[in-house]
């Protein structure tokens, strides 16, 4: 008799990753299969309930809690603070734990070589500011040397790996949950924070989201160049001179300056 879940469900469901990509070489939709098998329940976050999780030779299907009646984002200084507890809950601990979880360093080579085709078309943006463009070019090339660097940020736990604010959702009475573990890995908590303040947080919050993440904040000099690697590079999905475009580099730029300071 076919499966059938009895509540409404959000059906997650991907092909087999391509050999050669970046979501083959991290295995991501695997990854996301296996989270919520194991890991989910006891995150430490809230994270969608897990009705059905497999992976086959035809891919990977998830029947997951339908919270599309939540509000979509949260308030980011809840978020960081969110994101800490589940940091500190496993710190030292979801690599010994889950040895499958991703590390660091993971396909850094093909994100090396997909920086240094689309540094080209960032640095001809008309709109991008100087401290993002100076901080673009000194990455040119070290790329792969910026993601190990991550590993001085803190003690290696349960990262979430996109953890901004489109991959949240937040309840009728504040509960955050935190949604799309694709990106699972183990590593310091902090690279967490960076993605959120890079991908989602204007400058003028960051220093409250900082103060609401803890004292553990203390890394974010050793990861922000790698988050601003993954902001550049979605920087250059949006047009010149888009308002999308204008947060980017907003926040990209502010990452600069504080690198800058440190």
């Amino acid at each position: 008799m076919p499966y059938r879940c009895a509540v409404p469900v959000y059906l997650k469901q991907r092909d087999p990753a391509v050999p050669g990509t970046i979501p083959y070489a991290l295995d991501m939709f695997r990854s996301e299969v296996r989270f919520y098998r194991e890991i989910g329940a006891t995150a430490g976050v809230r994270v969608p309930a897990c009705y059905r999780a497999e992976d086959n030779d035809s891919g990977t299907l998830l029947e997951l809690e339908d919270l599309s009646g939540w509000a979509e984002g949260a308030d980011p200084v809840a978020a960081a603070a969110m994101l800490a507890g589940m940091h500190e809950l496993w710190s030292g601990r979801a690599h010994l734990q889950w040895p499958w979880l991703r590390s660091i360093g993971a396909a850094v080579e093909l994100v090396e070589d997909l920086y240094t085709q689309t540094w080209p078309q960032l640095a001809a943006r008309r709109d991008l500011t100087k401290p993002a463009r100076d901080l673009g070019e000194r990455l040119l090339g070290h790329v792969a040397q910026s993601e190990y660097a991550t590993s001085l940020g803190g003690p290696i736990t349960l990262a979430h790996g996109d953890a901004s604010l489109i991959n949240m959702r937040t309840g009728p009475d504040g509960e955050i949950a935190l949604l799309d573990w694709e990106d699972v890995s183990a590593a310091p908590g902090v690279t967490d924070l960076a993605w959120l303040l890079v991908s989602s947080v204007s400058p003028a919050q960051w220093d409250d989201v900082i103060a609401g993440y803890g004292t553990a904040a203390s890394g974010l000099p050793h990861v922000f160049p790698a988050a601003a690697v993954q902001g550049l590079l979605s920087l250059s999905d949006t047009p010149d001179d888009s308002a999308d475009a204008a947060a980017w580099i907003e926040r990209v730029s502010e990452a600069a300056k504080r690198l800058q300071a440190s």
